[in-house]
């Protein structure tokens, strides 16, 4: 067993130049989610009854949304789900929604509905080899698993799906030549703009994509292998993306280059803001994280390979940085004495989310 890093908690708190308000994780591999305040101090938790597949977040009515992992149809890749569960503030079930080879991300929309990125599971060779790139001979036992985007309703009734085979031209978005055949194409993040048209995140293709909901169209794509990869793409509210680039790609990155978080403008496709290490190599990870604008324009960073979460100011002014104390201490397939974390959230005493909840 890995020695479990006593240099965890809060390692620093600039009171005036943070965001105050309490910070949501949920450390993989671990079946608690944790609400923290600025000092680091658990306010509250949930228990869950098994792995998340990946994260849960707060919904603005205070209960909590959580993909929790099942044995159903499991196919040995990262991040399955199975099971969308909502909690009450005291761990009550409200809601749930079963679909097997559910992965990754999830979100309710204002109307209530719930969506979400699944697996389905191609064996048709005509299929196999209509699906462009990787490494030849890599597939999952003889299979591929193949990316849809499902919206159900709170009676779980599907009203709504995107399928890559239908709606997409895979040619022009191959699976990068290093890496394996096991899915098309991995899609780490299902979001929203502000019209609500579908935000799509693909690490094994350097791919993120707006889907017009109403035509099922790719109205905006963005394919830049020098990102190394990302996660947690997102519309900011000035109509903006902003996302995790993890800087993991072996065609244009080595030991000197770190991970980044990137603001861009999509239309000119340019960089109008980043943060990165100093030096660049001493913020890395080269899998999972996250990132979140708040209100005070700081930017909350979640180094999911670490298990540090940290917020900096736009001029990159690290101003509170928590280390996980969560480290996993029992023999699990993939995290067994990491802290991994794949995303944060931080919630302001008023917001919907929390305010009145805490006593």
């Amino acid at each position: 067993m890995p020695a479990i890093d006593t240099r965890s908690g809060i390692l620093q708190h600039k009171i005036k130049k943070s965001t105050p308000g309490y910070t949501l994780f949920t450390p993989l591999g671990q079946y608690n989610t944790y609400l923290i305040d600025m000092d680091g101090e658990v306010v509250h938790k949930w228990d869950l009854p098994s792995d998340v597949g990946n994260y849960a977040y707060l919904l603005e009515n205070g209960n909590l949304l959580a993909a929790i992992r099942t044995k159903d149809q499991d196919a040995g890749l990262p991040a399955k789900g199975g099971r969308l569960v909502e909690y009450d503030w005291d761990g009550k079930i409200i809601w749930e929604h079963n679909d097997p080879l559910q992965h990754h991300d999830f979100r309710r929309k204002k109307n209530g509905n719930t969506i979400y990125a699944a697996w389905v599971k191609q064996t048709d060779p005509t299929i196999l080899n209509s699906i462009p790139g990787g490494l030849p001979g890599t597939e999952n036992d003889g299979a591929i698993y193949t990316d849809v985007i499902r919206e159900v309703d709170s009676n779980g009734k599907l009203v709504w799906e995107w399928d890559v085979l239908e709606h997409m031209d895979m040619t022009q978005f191959p699976i990068d030549p290093t890496i394996n055949r096991r899915e098309y194409a991995h899609a780490n993040t299902v979001a929203l703009t502000l019209d609500e048209d579908v935000i799509v995140n693909w690490r094994n293709n350097n791919t993120m994509i707006i889907i017009d909901r109403d035509t099922k169209k790719i109205k905006w794509s963005l394919n830049e292998i020098t990102f190394g990869q990302h996660h947690d793409v997102q519309m900011l509210d000035n109509g903006n993306i902003l996302f995790f680039a993890n800087g993991a790609d072996v065609h244009v990155h080595g030991p000197e280059t770190g991970s980044r978080v990137i603001e861009m403008d999509p239309v000119s496709k340019k960089e109008v803001w980043s943060y990165s290490g100093s030096p660049p190599r001493s913020f890395m990870s080269w899998f999972i994280s996250g990132c979140q604008r708040l209100p005070s324009g700081n930017t909350l960073i979640c180094e999911g390979l670490w298990g540090r979460l940290f917020e900096v100011t736009p001029d990159q002014e690290i101003v509170w940085e928590y280390i996980s104390p969560y480290f996993v201490e029992y023999d699990h397939p993939a995290y067994t004495g990491t802290n991994i974390i794949f995303r944060c959230y931080r919630y302001a005493a008023e917001s919907k989310q929390i305010r009145g909840r805490l006593q």
